[in-house]
Order: C-alpha cells, then sequence, then structure tokens
C-alpha cells in the first residue's frame, strides 16, 4: 500500500489483480467492526465489499473501515445505497478503491454513474482536494490518479440490465458486471430460486457476453458454485457476507450442544 505523510493514496490490489487475470475473493460486509475486518484481512481475503445499501453502515464509519481495510492490505469497495452523486462523492473522497452500485436498469444509466464518478476527461466529478482520498490536499497528481485507479462495478440484477447486457460491456471505464442471482431471480418472475431455466439463461448470457470485455462478479456461499463460476470467467468473488458467515459458524458451533441438551429442550 502506498503512502503519503502518514496518509493512504490509493489501494487498488484488486482492480490491478483482476487486470492481470487473476481471481479475488471478497465479502460482503455490513456491521460496524473494524475488529471484523481486521479478521478478514487475517485470514487472507483481498476486498471487503462494505455495504451501504443493505448494511446500516454511515459514511463515517465507511470511512474508518476503509482505513482498516487498507491497514490490512485489502481494497474496499462500496455498495452503494443508489446512484445518487452526493452518494457517489462521499465514499470515492473517503479514498474507496471502488464502488458497487445497484439497481441501475440501463447502459445510459451506467454512463451517467460514470459521468459522476470520474474525474474529466472520462467524467464531471465534482474536485474537492481537501479530502482524504486526495492526501487532503498534498496529491498533485490525484485527479489522474483517481481516474486511473478506481474500480467501477455495476449490479446486473435485473431483467433490463441483461437486455442491455452488449451496450453495457462496451462502457469503457467500467471495469465489473456484477451478477445478482437474488435480485434477478425476482426480476425474472421467479422470486427465490435463482436455480430457474429462466435465471440460469439470463447469467448465461451475461457471462457469455461479459467474457473478455468486462470483470464478472458475484457472490456465491459453496464451494460447488465457486469452482463453477471460476471455470466460466468469473474472477470477482464475493464469498457471502459477514452476518452470514457468523451465521454459519455460530449454528455449526451450537450443534455440538444437542447431545448434551435435556430431551425436547428449546434452542
Amino acid at each position: 500500500m502506498a503512502t503519503r505523510r502518514g496518509v493512504a493514496v490509493f489501494n487498488s490490489t484488486v482492480k490491478h489483480k483482476l487486470n492481470a487475470g487473476e481471481t479475488v475473493f471478497g465479502s460482503f460486509f455490513k456491521v460496524d467492526s473494524p475488529t471484523i475486518a481486521e479478521l478478514y484481512g487475517l485470514a487472507g481475503f483481498d476486498f471487503l465489499i462494505l455495504d451501504a445499501e443493505h448494511g446500516c453502515l454511515t459514511h463515517g464509519q465507511i470511512e474508518n473501515l476503509i482505513r482498516t481495510c487498507e491497514l490490512m492490505g485489502m481494497s474496499s469497495v462500496i455498495r452503494t445505497p443508489d446512484a445518487l452523486e452526493a452518494n457517489i462523492l462521499h465514499v470515492l473522497d473517503s479514498g474507496a478503491s471502488g464502488i458497487q452500485v445497484p439497481s441501475l436498469k440501463s447502459a445510459a444509466e451506467v454512463r451517467e454513474l460514470i459521468r459522476k464518478a470520474k474525474y474529466w476527461p472520462l467524467g464531471e466529478r465534482g474536485s474537492a482536494r481537501a479530502c482524504r482520498a486526495a492526501g487532503y490536499g498534498t496529491m498533485a497528481d490525484y485527479e489522474a490518479r483517481a481516474n486511473a485507479e478506481t474500480l467501477v462495478s455495476v449490479h446486473v440484477e435485473n431483467k433490463e440490465m441483461v437486455e442491455d447486457i452488449e451496450a453495457l460491456c462496451a462502457i469503457p471505464e467500467l471495469d465489473v458486471v456484477f451478477i445478482g442471482p437474488g435480485d434477478l431471480s425476482a426480476s425474472l418472475g421467479h422470486p427465490g430460486n435463482a436455480s430457474h431455466p429462466d435465471v440460469i439463461a439470463a447469467i448465461d448470457r451475461v457471462i457469455e457476453v461479459a467474457a473478455g470485455r468486462k470483470h464478472i462478479g458475484t457472490v456465491v456461499g459453496n464451494a460447488k458454485a465457486l469452482e463453477s463460476y471460476v471455470a466460466r470467467g468469473v474472477h470477482f468473488i464475493a464469498w457471502l457476507s459477514d452476518l452470514g458467515l457468523m451465521r454459519g459458524a455460530l449454528k455449526g458451533a451450537a450443534a455440538n450442544f444437542a447431545p448434551y441438551r435435556a430431551s425436547g429442550e428449546s434452542k
């Protein structure tokens, strides 16, 4: 991680690894706990997706979690609640490695997102050099570095984005198309059934079009799904979330108690 006068510059390790053809591994992160974030780093994760859509993180909490990620050598990708300009600027000015934006429905909306997230000549992002990402005004080359290093990912989680996938993959500043099987299944009329043939066909379509043009991401929760997706060229992998992993670990631990509980005793 490069630093200047003790202030982190960028941690764009994940973007560099993806561009080098590597597979990177992370997790959604929903709770305000630098301690748990440190445990992810110690376990060898490459990135965290700090969740401002379904999590309860404030801007200040996100900035401190970005610091934690940097200290642990992880990239910080922020899932924003939407594509509002203020929400994009808050997290990028705080020094996030990238953004992951949900709920968009067309390539035109993604191009508008790029306008907000990139500085001239790639976009029209508002300048604020007295921010953490710019070393509080100490980085002469900040705008060029930010344009080059910031990772931009969008969710493909509705039928409209699947239908517009060709145009989406033609946007040069977009780095990752992130497949969201849960929301996609609902959009296609099969809520909760990500294995429905219609959902599988839509996912296949996204992977087919994006292959070799964009990095592809998704969320997995078991080794079989991981193996299948990586074999098909999906290299930005989110393994569940902090809450999902803790729930599974706690449930597994509690299963050891069963032989010692009184018969019929409730949990």
